[in-house]
């Protein structure tokens, strides 16, 4: 699948997507950090500088690598994007997607790094962004107005202008789950207004799950669901720095940073993980230009279903980077152990039900891309929600068989090794290099190195991390499955098979399992739509390493 090196060169040379000078690279990201000064705490103690910080340094090093990626000429065409309104040349992570094939890019670029960190969390801002520029729109045209689209894009134009990575504060604390947000016995379960005045607003309560808060420059606050005319002081949408008045992060350590790294029993984690936070926020004060709505509740449903369906697509780009990770880590473990699962059927075929599985939930992203939904009083495109949900329900519910892949083509050995200290113990070292080497042409070190990787990706903290994460980002199986259900055109497979049976009943519209249907996906418009750009060339090697030409 990788591009021959000749056509990316040459797309490169005809691009006119280079950095704004104004863009920053990863060191920049981190310089940026230090001139914050939020309120920070990781295990019960006040971290003085994030960007100093070792516990947070596996995450601040994959949101580093989405500055560096977009300096990278070989993909350069593929992480950066031109906005269209601006004029500005944009990290494709704060692009707002115009065209079908914006969402493929997007898509692949998740991929290529998320193939590179395992998950980096600043696409999210790509998912919150697409959304805020729809409902912003909805809001204005409903009302007849400019005033939220207009707040939107001047904030927009402030994030591209200064190359900001967003932490996306959206799912609340919630409190009593069987309650709304009005019901609340505590209101700062969820966050609201408590405050309004010719200024702006005052906002107070909790953001649950925030990933990478720690590392942000700003965070997006936005309602987690939809809200009824009870709940309006908790539709609330607004932008806050990372270090306003009021705003205390408690977060976790990212990746694994712990106290046995120079052994390298966490090969991958030691070097690129997440961490994730709660965002307490008391009486944060934001003004008129930075809030994109404030009361206006019949709104946050759309907001919700927008920025959902955005970042499942996404999701399942990063998933895919990750699946990467594990079938080159499946087949070196392969042979570490002295086979070549193209010969060994009982290895082949594990390791064919891993691609299997990561280019299915991927392929119903692509599908998701190409069948886009364009949003006329925004400009924007929306990836198809039911091949949306139906690649997220896949990746979610079959995370835990990648896992389980992995695993059964490296053997019991990824779990059983001796400890890493071994490896420097005069004693055991020399005999255990001897009787535990499988290969004769793999070294021992060099088969505990990828057996460890397996241990660090699967079958350790970080392991369960990118499980659960897979599960329930994003939304759980069962918001999955409500919207593939809400979405899919039940209805015209009805009709199509009344039809066949000439049966003359398709009058009733009501009938419930008729009401859903939807146009056909080709035949009214055909699969061109305009302002559907083909996607740009892959880089070499976009499905394996970034060294082989």
């Amino acid at each position: 699948m990788n591009v021959p090196l000749d056509r990316v060169e040459g797309a490169v040379a005809r691009s006119p997507l280079v950095p704004d000078p104004s863009s920053m690279d990863g060191d920049g990201y981190r310089e940026s950090l230090r001139r914050l000064t939020p309120v920070v705490y990781v295990d019960g103690r006040r971290v003085d500088s994030v960007a100093d910080e070792p516990s947070l340094a596996p995450g601040i090093n994959a949101l580093a690598l989405t500055y560096d990626y977009a300096h990278d000429a070989a993909l350069a065409p593929l992480m950066l994007a031109r906005q269209s309104a601006s004029g500005r040349t944009v990290n494709r992570m704060l692009h707002v997607d115009e065209s079908a094939g914006d969402l493929l890019n997007k898509l692949e670029a998740v991929r290529i790094v998320c193939q590179e960190t395992g998950c980096a969390q600043r696409y999210l801002a790509h998912d919150a962004l697409c959304a805020l520029a729809k409902v912003t729109a909805d809001i204005d045209g409903a009302r007849g107005t400019r005033e939220h689209r207009s707040r939107f894009d001047a904030y927009r134009d402030h994030v591209h202008a200064h190359d900001l990575s967003l932490g996306i504060a959206m799912t609340d604390a919630k409190g009593d789950r069987s309650k709304r947000p009005h019901e609340q016995a505590n209101p700062d379960s969820y966050v609201h207004v408590v405050e309004e005045s010719g200024k702006g607003i005052v906002i107070s309560g909790s953001k649950a799950i925030v990933t990478g808060a720690p590392y942000m420059h700003e965070l997006l606050v936005m309602p987690c669901r939809n809200m009824t005319r009870e709940d309006a002081a908790f539709a609330v949408c607004c932008a806050v720095p990372v270090d306003a008045p009021g705003v205390t992060i408690v977060s976790r350590p990212a990746g694994r940073p712990g106290e046995r790294l120079e052994h390298g029993d966490a090969l991958f984690s030691r070097r690129y993980g997440q961490a994730t936070a709660v965002v307490l926020f008391d009486r944060v004060a934001v003004p008129w230009e930075r809030v994109f709505f404030a009361g206006d509740w019949e709104h946050s449903g759309t907001l919700t279903y927008a920025y959902a369906t955005h970042h499942r697509q996404t999701c399942i780009g990063a998933r895919a980077g990750f699946g990467d990770l594990l079938i080159g880590a499946g087949a070196l473990m392969c042979e570490a152990n002295g086979f070549d699962p193209g010969e060994v059927s009982s290895l082949r075929e594990p390791m064919i039900e891993l691609i299997k599985i990561v280019e299915g939930f991927y392929a119903c992203g692509v599908a998701a891309s190409v069948y886009a939904l364009h949003d006329a009083g925004s400009g924007t495109f929306m990836p198809e929600p039911v091949f949306a949900n139906i690649g997220k329900l896949l990746l979610a519910t079959q995370i835990y068989d990648m896992h389980r892949l992995a695993h059964e083509v490296s053997g019991g050995l990824v779990v059983a090794l001796p400890g890493p200290g071994e490896d420097h113990n005069p004693a055991t070292a020399a005999q255990l290099a001897e009787v535990l080497r499988a290969n004769p042409e793999v070294p021992y070190d060099k088969r505990i190195e990828v057996a460890r990787l397996v241990e660090d990706l699967t079958a350790s903290y970080q392991g369960g991390w990118y499980s659960l994460i897979s599960l329930h980002g994003g939304g759980s199986p069962a918001a999955l499955k409500q919207e593939i259900w809400r979405n899919y055109p039940v209805g015209n497979k009805v009709r199509l098979v009344e039809r066949l049976l000439e049966r003359g009943v398709l009058a009733d519209a009501e009938r419930p399992i008729t009401r859903n249907r939807q146009p056909g996906r080709c035949c009214d418009h055909g699969c061109a739509s305009p302002g559907q750009p083909i996607m740009v060339p892959l880089p070499p090697s976009t499905r394996g390493s970034r060294d082989s030409s």
